[in-house]
């Protein structure tokens, strides 16, 4: 019998709301700040060992129902040749940005998976660790949210240079664009061949694109990814942050289910998609620093604005805060898994 996340993904009926967390393995857990005050974050990614014991950490102490990988989205532009530096109080800061078109041709896209195998390794040690308690997610960062990233040569709140490349060099930005799929899909491939389960791809900056960008420079890169990776039957997530107005053309993309941000009514969300997908989400982060009878009303509302029906994964809508209360969390989990139990759920989603 499959897991419950992965009958809920392929919206086959489930007896209760599978939940995980996104950023689940990370520095809300005291655990992971143990290991970190030993290790940098690059160490701990590119350590298989450390990978591993980061990521089962919260399958071991939440009872969540699927792992995902430690690792980072920007391994990838990392495995490209662009140095990437951890500031404090900036986070990931690319020495030399791409700024100029030609940068562009120099990037070895066809090498970059061949060069992460510590994180294949990581993934074929915890698959083992796990032993089919909970399946293991993997994943990518999308297209555009890479692009902008190594344009922007860090995170930030406007994404400036990276906005103007798709004005000033469109031609480019669609072959960077181009060089990152083809990196992405071989990447998450060779996940599922040492052992991912579930694929999640994290377009986390679709939100800084227009509509008409957003059909332009990130949904026909991200309808390929999903495409080239159909035959490998295992669901796929896709997570386009502040993207609700395209729910309708992403539920047609082919993927499995859609991650929804908590900006967006999960409800309508059902709507819109009409069951062609199954939905992952949506609470709110900062839910989890409320009272536990205030956290569980909102745990209710999201389970109610599904429905209780098959196709639902219950998560954030969007990463897990660094200082969000470890008991919160953990009640998080069990009034999801106590609540959704309550609705025996028999009947498969219909597109």
């Amino acid at each position: 019998m499959q897991p419950a996340l992965i009958q809920a993904l392929r919206r086959q009926p489930t007896g209760f709301t599978p939940i995980w967390i996104m950023r689940q393995a990370g520095r809300y857990l005291p655990s992971y700040r143990k290991i970190r005050e030993q290790y940098s974050f690059h160490e701990m990614v590119y350590t298989p060992e450390l990978a591993a014991e980061v990521t089962l950490q919260p399958v071991n102490q939440l009872g969540v129902d699927a792992a995902i990988l430690f690792s980072d989205i920007l391994v990838i532009p990392e495995a490209l040749g662009m140095r990437l530096e951890f500031v404090e109080g900036r986070g990931p800061v690319f020495a030399r940005p791409i700024r100029r078109p030609e940068q562009v041709d120099d990037l070895p896209f066809a090498e970059a998976a061949d060069l992460l195998q510590p994180v294949y390794e990581a993934v074929s040690i915890i698959r083992s660790e796990l032993g089919g308690r909970v399946p293991l997610i993997g994943f990518a960062g999308a297209p555009w949210t890479l692009a902008a990233y190594m344009i922007e040569g860090q995170g930030s709140k406007e994404f400036r240079h990276a906005r103007a490349f798709l004005y000033t060099s469109p031609v480019t930005m669609h072959r960077l664009l181009q060089g990152l799929t083809e990196a992405i899909v071989a990447y998450l491939r060779r996940q599922v061949e040492a052992g991912a389960q579930a694929l999640q791809i994290f377009d986390s900056w679709a939100g800084y694109l227009t509509p008409e960008q957003f059909r332009a420079f990130s949904l026909p890169y991200l309808r390929r990814i999903v495409a080239a990776l159909q035959d490998l039957d295992v669901p796929v997530i896709l997570f386009a942050r502040g993207a609700a107005h395209a729910l309708v053309e992403l539920s047609r993309t082919g993927a499995d289910a859609l991650s929804i941000d908590w900006q967006t009514d999960l409800q309508w969300a059902k709507e819109v998609t009409g069951g062609r997908v199954a939905l992952q989400g949506n609470l709110d982060p900062i839910a989890l620093y409320a009272s536990r009878d205030v956290l569980q009303r909102e745990v209710e509302q999201v389970l109610k604005s599904y429905g209780f029906a098959t196709g639902h994964v219950f998560n954030l809508g969007h990463g897990i805060l660094p200082d969000a209360p470890v008991d919160h969390v953990k009640a998080l989990v069990d009034f999801v898994h106590e609540q959704s139990a309550k609705y025996h759920i028999t009947e498969p989603v219909t597109a």
